[in-house]
Protein backbone atom coordinates (compact mmCIF):
# COMPACT_ATOMS: atom_id res chain seq x y z
CA UNK A 1 0.00 0.00 0.00
CA UNK A 2 2.82 2.40 0.85
CA UNK A 3 4.57 1.67 -2.44
CA UNK A 4 1.46 2.45 -4.45
CA UNK A 5 1.04 5.76 -2.59
CA UNK A 6 4.65 6.70 -3.36
CA UNK A 7 4.12 5.86 -7.03
CA UNK A 8 0.91 7.90 -7.05
CA UNK A 9 2.66 10.91 -5.51
CA UNK A 10 5.59 10.54 -7.92
CA UNK A 11 3.24 10.44 -10.92
CA UNK A 12 1.27 13.44 -9.61
CA UNK A 13 4.52 15.37 -9.07
CA UNK A 14 5.75 14.44 -12.54
CA UNK A 15 2.47 15.58 -14.14
CA UNK A 16 2.68 18.86 -12.23
CA UNK A 17 6.31 19.33 -13.26
CA UNK A 18 5.53 18.68 -16.94
CA UNK A 19 2.62 21.14 -16.75
CA UNK A 20 4.80 23.80 -15.13
CA UNK A 21 7.64 23.41 -17.64
CA UNK A 22 5.23 23.47 -20.58
CA UNK A 23 3.65 26.69 -19.30
CA UNK A 24 7.08 28.28 -18.95
CA UNK A 25 8.22 27.20 -22.41
CA UNK A 26 5.01 27.89 -24.34
CA UNK A 27 4.60 31.51 -23.26
CA UNK A 28 7.64 32.79 -25.24
CA UNK A 29 6.57 30.69 -28.23
CA UNK A 30 3.10 32.26 -28.19
CA UNK A 31 4.68 35.71 -27.99
CA UNK A 32 7.02 34.94 -30.89
CA UNK A 33 4.13 33.60 -32.98
CA UNK A 34 2.09 36.72 -32.26
CA UNK A 35 5.06 38.89 -33.26
CA UNK A 36 5.43 37.02 -36.55
CA UNK A 37 1.70 37.22 -37.35
CA UNK A 38 1.56 40.95 -36.54
CA UNK A 39 4.68 41.57 -38.62
CA UNK A 40 3.12 39.79 -41.59
CA UNK A 41 0.01 41.94 -41.17
CA UNK A 42 2.21 45.05 -41.05
CA UNK A 43 4.01 43.93 -44.19
CA UNK A 44 0.68 43.48 -45.98
CA UNK A 45 -0.46 46.93 -44.84
CA UNK A 46 2.74 48.54 -46.08
CA UNK A 47 2.68 46.66 -49.35
CA UNK A 48 -0.95 47.63 -49.97
CA UNK A 49 -0.27 51.27 -49.13
CA UNK A 50 2.80 51.37 -51.37
CA UNK A 51 0.81 49.80 -54.20
CA UNK A 52 -1.90 52.46 -53.94
CA UNK A 53 0.50 55.26 -52.96
CA UNK A 54 2.68 54.66 -56.02
CA UNK A 55 0.03 56.42 -58.10
CA UNK A 56 0.35 59.48 -55.84
CA UNK A 57 4.15 59.26 -55.44
CA UNK A 58 3.83 58.44 -51.74
CA UNK A 59 5.96 55.46 -50.82
CA UNK A 60 7.03 54.19 -47.39
CA UNK A 61 10.23 52.13 -47.42
CA UNK A 62 9.67 48.57 -46.28
CA UNK A 63 12.19 47.49 -43.65
CA UNK A 64 12.11 45.71 -40.31
CA UNK A 65 11.31 48.85 -38.30
CA UNK A 66 8.41 49.97 -40.49
CA UNK A 67 7.02 46.43 -40.61
CA UNK A 68 7.11 46.16 -36.80
CA UNK A 69 5.53 49.60 -36.33
CA UNK A 70 2.72 48.79 -38.75
CA UNK A 71 2.36 45.31 -37.28
CA UNK A 72 2.18 46.34 -33.63
CA UNK A 73 0.08 49.45 -34.08
CA UNK A 74 -1.98 48.39 -37.10
CA UNK A 75 -3.72 51.16 -39.06
CA UNK A 76 -2.73 53.90 -36.56
CA UNK A 77 0.87 52.77 -37.02
CA UNK A 78 0.53 53.06 -40.78
CA UNK A 79 -0.93 56.56 -40.38
CA UNK A 80 2.00 57.41 -38.10
CA UNK A 81 4.45 56.22 -40.75
CA UNK A 82 2.67 58.27 -43.43
CA UNK A 83 2.83 61.40 -41.27
CA UNK A 84 6.51 60.77 -40.54
CA UNK A 85 7.16 60.32 -44.26
CA UNK A 86 5.59 63.71 -44.99
CA UNK A 87 7.42 65.46 -42.14
CA UNK A 88 10.84 63.98 -42.78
Amino acid sequence: MADSMQVLFAVAFLVFLVYLVSRILLKPLKLALKLVVNSMFGLLLLWGFNFIGAFLSIVIPINLVTILIAGFLGIPGLILLIIMQFLL
